[in-house]
């Protein structure tokens, strides 16, 4: 039998041919266009995104209404109730940060580097925004993806002290980056790839969760007033934000990151939300003249004759208020809306504090007040009205401001209204009382007003350790006309670390998943 030759040479081609592509399926199975890796840079600039949703994803949302802010007035939209379940959880991010920082590895960077640094930052940030709203969380074998799936829990107790470990090993981490003249960090949306201000951020940072902790204030594990005065003492080695220009914030453009409030959806929202009676109403008792910036007067109130630049020509509704009456009550006029000028007339309005200087002047006085360190508490509490004056273009004299003409956002009446912050704060309902009480509820009141459409649910927290100011209730507040103090685990936590979970639900809340029931760091 004869054999076609050239057939055997074509056989032996298509041998060799299918013997060299031969792989092993772990290679066979990688998608070519799908990266494997990515510069720490890029995923350096997603954690941060990120920590934008973290801090509430802007001012107008569901935080500033549980803030007591601002007020839902329709009830297909939104409603102002607080009858929320369950809450995400940020561990995706983390996972993040931990492949950020072994992306900077591979780059070739030190065991030391602007990333590793920073994720011990995230870690803090991330693990505190999660545990004090809803209680132990799983740290120690978390993020270990399928090496451990179902890790158990620590305590929230645990989580603070690994919290502050971690912000501490930051700043020292910093410290020494600093003074080599580190320059590898890239991606920085915030703070222009600035070590130094990412260092006073971790320390004002620091200041927040400490402040947070104040009834353990006993805790000698935490040893929370030699902490918070470690800081205030020795400024060199804990720098913390020494103006407004070291703020952690985010900033709006005309394009693709937009104020929340802006021309585009002024018919979709402007005249469905009014100011809320909890910070409206502490402002005009104040007379304070942030109240113009903010608010337009409300109709009804200068059709009877009240001038517009009158602090009896602005009212907020309870947030407790029956939601149909609140409709109701709005569309009559009763209601001061958003100020058109400077909310809706831009793309831009203002900056987004995530952590901000204003605040950290309140924490600090709050934390004299206490006894917690030795300094005046009185000059940061007017540091704190001054920085948040100045946030809103208010100056000593002659301020100008605009409310709308017609209802809308583009013609607009323009007054002149007179400021002066001596007159302001000789008022005995402003000026400090002293390391009292009293003098703590004046630091409390003006720190939340300083909040207003920032930081996320910071005034919400601050406000339920503290009870200052008081939140109002009602029928529109759901829940039993009652704050709730907590969120409930997410479903994932019930149903793939079922055991885990339900006992931490057992240890720290009887059992019952409760946003009701307190949690450690509030007893």
């Amino acid at each position: 039998m004869k054999v076609n030759k050239l057939f055997i040479v074509s056989l032996t081609a298509l041998g060799l041919t299918l013997s060299g592509c031969e792989k092993p399926f772990d290679e066979l199975e990688q998608d070519p266009n799908r990266p494997t890796s990515a510069p720490a840079s890029l995923v350096f600039n997603g954690v941060l995104n990120d920590m934008y949703g973290v801090a509430g994803g802007g001012a107008w949302n569901d935080a500033q209404r549980w803030d007591q802010f601002y007020a839902s007035n329709y009830n297909y939209y939104a409603t102002n109730d607080y009858a929320w379940t369950s809450t995400g959880l940020y561990y995706t991010t983390l996972k993040n940060v931990v492949k950020m920082e072994q992306e900077a590895k591979k780059a070739g960077l030190p065991d030391v580097n602007a990333y590793s640094a920073l994720g011990k930052f995230f870690r803090a940030y991330y693990f505190e925004n999660m545990t004090k709203r809803v209680g132990d969380l799983p740290l120690t074998d978390a993020l270990q993806g399928l090496d451990n799936p179902t890790p158990k829990y620590n305590t929230q107790k645990e989580v603070y002290v690994q919290v502050l470990k971690w912000l501490d090993d930051a700043n020292s981490d910093l410290t020494t980056l600093i003074a080599k003249s580190d320059n590898n960090l890239s991606g920085d949306i915030y703070l222009g790839n600035n070590l130094a201000k990412w260092q006073k951020t971790v320390n004002t940072f620091k200041l927040r969760v400490l402040v947070s902790l104040s009834k353990k204030e006993s805790d000698t594990d935490l040893n929370i007033k030699t902490r918070f005065a470690e800081v205030l003492a020795n400024p060199t080695k804990y720098p913390v934000m020494a103006s407004m220009d070291d703020n952690l914030q985010y900033i709006y453009n005309t394009s693709f990151n937009k104020y929340n409030r802006n021309p585009d959806n002024f018919g979709g929202n402007a005249t469905r939300e009014n100011m809320a009676a909890t910070y409206l109403g502490t402002l005009t008792s104040l007379k304070d003249p942030r109240t113009f910036v903010v608010a337009e007067p409300a109709t009804a109130q200068v059709a009877a004759g009240v001038k517009p630049t009158d602090f009896a020509a602005f009212v907020g509704a309870s947030s407790g208020e029956d939601l149909a009456t609140m409709s109701s009550n709005a569309n009559l006029g009763l209601y001061s809306f958003q100020n058109r000028k400077h909310y809706y007339s831009t793309y831009t309005a203002e900056p987004y504090i995530i952590i901000g200087y204003p605040e950290l002047q309140f924490t600090i006085a709050e934390g004299i007040n206490r006894g917690w360190a030795s300094g005046t508490a009185e000059d940061y509490y007017k540091k704190g009205i001054q920085a948040s004056w100045a946030f809103y273009g208010l100056t000593d004299g002659a301020n100008t401001v605009y409310f709308s003409a017609d209802g809308g956002y583009k013609v607009f009446n323009t007054y002149t209204v007179n400021v002066s912050f001596a007159d302001y704060y000789a008022q005995t309902a402003v000026k400090y009382s002293g390391n009292t009480t009293a003098g703590l509820n004046q630091v409390l009141v003006q720190k939340y007003l300083a909040f207003f459409q920032q930081s996320g649910m910071e005034a919400f927290y601050n406000q339920r350790r503290t009870g200052v100011p008081t939140f109002l209730l009602g029928p529109g507040t759901g829940n039993s006309q009652r704050i709730p103090v907590r969120w409930q685990y997410p479903s994932t936590e019930r149903s793939y670390n079922t055991s885990n979970n339900a006992a931490a639900v057992a240890s720290q809340y009887g059992g019952t998943d409760d946003i009701n029931a307190a949690m450690w760091v509030l007893k």
